[in-house]
């Protein structure tokens, strides 16, 4: 069975053996634990008027893990990852981009491996959680985002919603919550409809009982530290906290998959956000190692 709607990503040459890049695998997902996707579309990241760039997102995550990461850590081994490449965008077409990201990560899900997304723009969280709910069921949702982006058009700004209308969420818990950026109308609409504001929790306290989606956007982190974003966070989270989040997330049996989004390489100064990005990767798979078997 082949990954439909995708494409080879993107990555350097040579990558040395002494790299964690080195040991993912590009021709055969025979026995792989966890399959990466790109998703290089910022479609709806121009629709909410954010900053162009997140389309070339995947291409400077592969580029950053290329140079950052170990391919034999002392401690722990990394879980065997294939590489399914990236989803083959319709350009404009946002409904028709998201049907064909359903569609491969439905896929990935079926052939019994773990996904992780890389974008582009968080609206492609939807389809994405759309595919694994296909085949696991109704997810429980936890994101790390400024915004609770449950807007009602189309856009960067609408994945939880639409998640939640389409009954491919059953829950949504969110951290990292900024008041100053959400709209009285938007924060009604979320605890409406069972959505859980708190970052009084720490990593360590109990997650959702149940099958997890856990979505990571990059302007939760501060722009001190991630300006590469398509909307720069001027008070946001430390890199340390973050990553506890992340490699939470990787530990957690319940959870069923994990993206990475809104990385806009344009916007980013020496590449500083690509390689936070590929921390938090690294984070997530470390936590993996970790899950009983």
């Amino acid at each position: 069975m082949s990954i439909p709607h995708t494409q080879p990503g993107q990555w350097p040459e040579p990558i040395a053996e002494s790299r964690f890049a080195s040991r993912i695998r590009k021709d055969s997902y025979a026995g792989c634990d966890v399959a990466i996707i790109g998703m290089p579309d910022d479609t709806g990241v121009r629709l909410n008027s954010g900053r162009p760039g997140a389309k070339e997102g995947p291409t400077a995550l592969r580029a950053a893990l290329a140079r950052f990461g170990v391919a034999d850590p002392a401690g722990w081994d990394w879980p065997t990852i294939y590489d399914a490449g990236d989803v083959e965008i319709v350009p404009g077409n946002l409904h028709e981009s998201h049907q064909r990201v359903t569609e491969a990560v439905r896929v990935i899900c079926e052939l019994g491996m773990l996904p992780i997304g890389i974008g582009g723009g968080h609206d492609l969280t939807f389809p994405f959680v759309r595919g694994v709910s296909e085949v696991h069921g109704p997810l429980h949702g936890v994101y790390f985002d400024p915004h609770l982006d449950v807007r009602e058009t189309d856009g960067s700004g609408m994945p939880f919603r639409r998640l939640v209308e389409t009954k491919a969420a059953r829950s949504l818990r969110i951290h990292g919550f900024d008041p100053m950026s959400n709209t009285r109308d938007h924060v009604q609409w979320f605890q409406a409809n069972g959505g859980r504001i708190d970052d009084t929790l720490r990593p360590q306290d109990p997650w959702p009982d149940g099958d997890t989606f856990v979505s990571l956007d990059l302007d939760v982190i501060d722009a001190a530290y991630a300006p590469g974003v398509s909307a720069m966070n001027p008070s946001g989270w430390t890199p340390t906290h973050t990553e506890q989040w992340v490699a939470a997330a990787g530990r957690n049996p319940g959870v069923r998959c994990f993206d990475i989004m809104e990385l806009s390489p344009l916007n980013d100064h020496a590449g500083r956000t690509a390689r936070l990005a590929a921390r938090m990767l690294l984070a997530f798979l470390r936590g993996y190692s970790e899950r009983p078997r």
